[in-house]
Formats: C-alpha cells, sequence, structure tokens
C-alpha cells in the first residue's frame, strides 16, 4: 500500500490542491438530517497522521494514511485485531473448501450502514464489481484476479458481473478463487473490498465529500471534512460493536509540516501526531510519549524505466550501488530503519522463517562493504557509456516535501555526486500532486515506497507487474509478468515461494527501482489516550480510544 504521509497546509503550511473538490470547503458541520449524530459528549481526540488525502472512496484510495481513515468508516468481510490477525468482521462465518477455491460468507444479520440501512450481499457483490471494473481505475484493481473471472474484469476482457461472486440470498454469498490464496481473508480486510453503497455512489462522483452521502458500514462516520484543515468522525451508532466504540469525537487533523505537527502536539492541540521531524529525533526518543511502529515496509527509488539514461539497468544499478544505506538510516532517517538489500521486506514470512532469509540480499549493506559498492558502480557507469560520470545528463530527483524525505534527498544528491560524479536536483512536490506524478511517469527519479497489504512477498512483486497500477517505475518484462501468473496460480506453497523468489531475481537483475532501507517509524502519543493500537501493515486504530484527565 503507498505509504508515507505528506504534504500540505500552514499556519506555516502548505496548500495543496484536492482532486475532484476545486479550492476545498467544508462538507458542513452535522451529518444529513435523516443520520442519528453520535455522541460527543467525550473529550475529543484529535491526531494527525498525514495531509489533505487524495480520495476517502476505500476503492480509488493508494496511500496508507487514506486506508487509516478508510477502517474507521468501512469495515469488511474480515478486519484486524490488535494482534494483527484477521478475525470476521461484517461476517457471522466464513467456510472454505477442502480445495481453497470456494469461500461460503454468511454475513451478520444485524449489520447496518450509518444511515441504518441494512447491510447485504448485494452490497458487497456491487462494490467488488465496481472496484474491479477498468471504468472505475481503482490502482487495486488487479486484487480482484484471485476471483475467478477477475483478471478479465480488470483487464476490460470481461463484464463485471462475470466476477466469481454469487449471491444466494441477501446474507448468504460464494465466492469461486481462480487458485488457492492463502492471504485472501487480508484480502478481504483490505479497503478495496469494503463494500460502498449503490444508491449513494453511482452517479455521484462527490459522494465522499458530502457528511450527507458519505454513508459507510464501520465504527465510525464522517460529519465534517473541513478540506486542507480536518476530518471528523464520531460513532456510528448503527455499528454492531457500538458499545465499543468510542465516544470522543475523533478528529484527523491534516497537517504535512514535520514541525507545524509536533508545535501542534506540544502545545496540546494534538493527542498523536505520526512522523516527527528528522532533526529533533534524538531528544524526542527520550521521552517517555515517544512510540515507534516496526511496520512491513521497504522504503525504495522508482527510477523512469522509459526515460534515458534510466532505460539501461547498468545505470539502475549503479545508482542503487553508490547509496550509503547505513549512512542513510543512522544519520538522516533515525527511525530505527534496516538497510534494505531487496525490494521485498524482512518481515514477510516463508513458513516458519522469512522470504528475506531465505532469498538474501542482492548486494551487501555491510558498511564495510560500502567502497566495494562504489568500485562496482563505477565499472557498470562507465559500461553504459559515463566513465566517471562524464556526459551524464543531470536530471531530477522528486520528492513530497515531508524533512524526511528531504533528508534523505540530499544524501543522495551528495553521494551520487561525490561517488559517480552525476549531478541531480531536487524537486519537490505537494503530496496529492506527487501521488498523481509516479503513476503519470512525469518523473526521472522518485522517492517511493511499499507498505505490505498483506504479509506474503507477492505484495510487494506484483506491484512491478507490466499492468500494475503501482508500477511507478512502468517498467515492463514479460518473463517477471508470467512469473507472477505462475505464482498467482501455483497451489503448492513450497513451489509457488521458489517462483516468487525467481521473480525476485529477475526483478534484482533488472533492479528498477533502488531499494533503501525496510520501514521503522515514530510517533508521539499522549500518555492519557488509552486503546490506541497500530499494525505492521501501517494501520491505526483510534475507534477504541478513550481519553482521560491529564
Amino acid at each position: 500500500m503507498k505509504k508515507i504521509l505528506a504534504t500540505i497546509l500552514a499556519v506555516a503550511m502548505l496548500a495543496t490542491t484536492f482532486v475532484g473538490c476545486g479550492s476545498g470547503g467544508d462538507t458542513g458541520s452535522t451529518p444529513d438530517a435523516n443520520q442519528p449524530e453520535g455522541s460527543t459528549s467525550a473529550p475529543e481526540i484529535s491526531v494527525c497522521i498525514g495531509p489533505e488525502p487524495e480520495t476517502l472512496d476505500p476503492a480509488l484510495n493508494k496511500s496508507v494514511d487514506g486506508a487509516c481513515y478508510a477502517i474507521h468508516a468501512f469495515e469488511g468481510i474480515y478486519k484486524f485485531d490488535e494482534n494483527g490477525n484477521t478475525i470476521p468482521g461484517q461476517a457471522e462465518k466464513v467456510e472454505v473448501s477442502d480445495d481453497g477455491l470456494t469461500w461460503d460468507i454468511t454475513l451478520r444479520d444485524d449489520i447496518k450502514w450509518s444511515d441504518g440501512e441494512p447491510v447485504t450481499v448485494d452490497d458487497f457483490i456491487y462494490s467488488w464489481q465496481r472496484a474491479a471494473s477498468p471504468e472505475t481505475a481503482s490502482d487495486y484493481a488487479n486484487l480482484f484476479d484471485v476471483i475467478e473471472g477477475g483478471a478479465d474484469v480488470y483487464q476490460g476482457n470481461a463484464d463485471p458481473s462475470t466476477l466469481g461472486v454469487t449471491k444466494v440470498d441477501d446474507t448468504h454469498m460464494t465466492v469461486k478463487l481462480a487458485a488457492p490464496c492463502p492471504y485472501f481473508d487480508k484480502l478481504l480486510a483490505f479497503p478495496v473490498y469494503y463494500p460502498v453503497r449503490k444508491d449513494v455512489v453511482d452517479g455521484n462522483d462527490g459522494w465522499t465529500q458530502d457528511a450527507s452521502t458519505f454513508i459507510g458500514n464501520g465504527p465510525m462516520m464522517l460529519t465534517n471534512w473541513s478540506h486542507k484543515e480536518s476530518i471528523t468522525y464520531v460513532k456510528n451508532p448503527y455499528y454492531y460493536d457500538a458499545d465499543k466504540v468510542t465516544d470522543s469525537t475523533l478528529k484527523f487533523v491534516l497537517l504535512e509540516d514535520d514541525n507545524a505537527k509536533m508545535a501542534a502536539y506540544d502545545n496540546g492541540e494534538l493527542d498523536y501526531v505520526f512522523q516527527l521531524p528528522i532533526d529533533e529525533l534524538d531528544a524526542l526518543k527520550e521521552r517517555e510519549d515517544f512510540g515507534t511502529i516496526n511496520e512491513i515496509g521497504t522504503y525504495y527509488l522508482a527510477f523512469q524505466t522509459e526515460k534515458e539514461p534510466f532505460n539501461d539497468p547498468r545505470v539502475r544499478k549503479a545508482l542503487t550501488l553508490a547509496i550509503d544505506r547505513n549512512y542513510i538510516v543512522e544519520t538522516v532517517s533515525k527511525q530505527g530503519e534496516v538497510p534494505a538489500g531487496a525490494i521485498v521486506a524482512a518481515k514477510v514470512t516463508e513458513g516458519d522463517s522469512t522470504f528475506r532469509e531465505v532469498g538474501g540480499d542482492y548486494f551487501s549493506v555491510k558498511p564495510e562493504d560500502y567502497e566495494k559498492n562504489v568500485e562496482e558502480a563505477k565499472q557498470l557507469l562507465a559500461e553504459a557509456g559515463y566513465p566517471n560520470g562524464e556526459g551524464f545528463p543531470t536530471f531530477e530527483y522528486t520528492t513530497n516535501t515531508a524533512t524526511l524525505h528531504l533528508g534523505v534527498a540530499e544524501a543522495l544528491q551528495n553521494m551520487w555526486k561525490e561517488e559517480l560524479g552525476i549531478e541531480c536536483k531536487i524537486a519537490q512536490q505537494e503530496w496529492n500532486v506527487f501521488l498523481a506524478t509516479r503513476p503519470a511517469g512525469t518523473f526521472e527519479v522518485a522517492r517511493d515506497g511499499w507498505i505490505a497489504d498483506y504479509d506474503d512477498p507477492l505484495t510487494f512483486l506484483e506491484i512491478f507487474k507490466s499492468d500494475n497500477g503501482n508500477n511507478d517505475c512502468h517498467w515492463k518484462n514479460a518473463e517477471f509478468d508470467a512469473l507472477i501468473d505462475q505464482a498467482k496460480a501455483e497451489s503448492d506453497s513450497e513451489k509457488r515461494f521458489e517462483i516468487l523468489h525467481q521473480a525476485e531475481d529477475l526483478w534484482a537483475e533488472e533492479m528498477p527501482g533502488a531499494p533503501l532501507y525496510y520501514y521503522a517509524d515514530t510517533y508521539m502519543k499522549k500518555p492519557n489516550l488509552e486503546g490506541y493500537w497500530d499494525s505492521p501493515l501501517g494501520y491505526k486504530f483510534f475507534m477504541y480510544c478513550t481519553k482521560t484527565a491529564e
């Protein structure tokens, strides 16, 4: 899932343009008259996990902060508990056939939308067909190819109605998979699989913009979206577990500037803030309210492989090898990250081990081997026609504006200049502009990263498939695509992992991206905010929080 938070606003903050809402404006401070209002008697909880989101539509979201907003307002067949395990959400029970191909799903009989209407099987079928359809243009449409007929649907070769989901009655449906999928329960807890209401969404592109039409089925509901300022949720009284949901109003304050976030937190305006000013990290780590999230994710650089000179794997490898990852994690980011020698993150499991332990690194990340890496980088650059960097064009490194990413950009700029003799300029963009730049390919080298959508190597590898909406590198390799398809069709777990290792081997030979480090993130949380938890998949859960007097 596209991670890292980013860009906006000011009171000393940068303003960003929100896609689809012009200059931005309030949604209104109360829900529609037909919607019950949640309780607001408890103290308000104010948190900051990022800036203005690109969208609140769970089918269109592609960022981690957007997923966090989604889990508060919507819920899937499954949901995640505080231990990161999937447990039934909207489902009463799920039965899986012995061959793993048929999932028989029975919904709870007490699930309702935030306006009191019942949630039915029709809502799920409509939503999955909508998200898989090319007309919706979801970057996650490919995740439906695990369902029978899903690949043809998202590739535009079949009508969405052919997706292998069958209604038995209003609370019972069957799902036919194209092949056994060991992580299908995780997908059923992922935002693109959340239900939305056909009568609300069809013909209304602005349905998420107004509290009266932002109808969800999750623990909380939207009462206000003051664009570029805040998103406000209250308890959804129709949620089946409403008695466990916070009575507090939950305000997501929308900020990018790290220093502005910390100032708001220290002034008592925020109870929680995610991603901190890197120049203050050493001091902040000494505080009792400091916390870390060890995520399953990889921070990497995307090379625009369709543009010269980055269409040459030798150039991409040279720039990759010339990066001193230990310097970056120890001196720049300082959040406890681990230098990365591959694209699949360190904590992804493979049986009783991890995918990384089995596959190893593709280049050494040991400090003592850095000089050797640089020598290899120089040789590759010379073979590509740029000895000592001569003739290499000045290029742009594109990033968003958070202090962490700027610090990394400046370190890379210096390393490439000092070690390879090549020049790059840093181009900073506001968050929503940046989110559009990478898939459009209007960059040369860009900051990128991926937090796992589920605990499996496929979540990292599949994004580099030619037709994947998250393939920011615009890399196309038919052999790699075939290996991914083969892995998805393989029912034998051991053989499947072998194929995925082959795919990563090929990725590393071509190096369309440069892995920098495996994620760790930081936050500050007030001691009187209780009931918060987070997930290695990047989710942050505030719906069960309470705020006591300090």
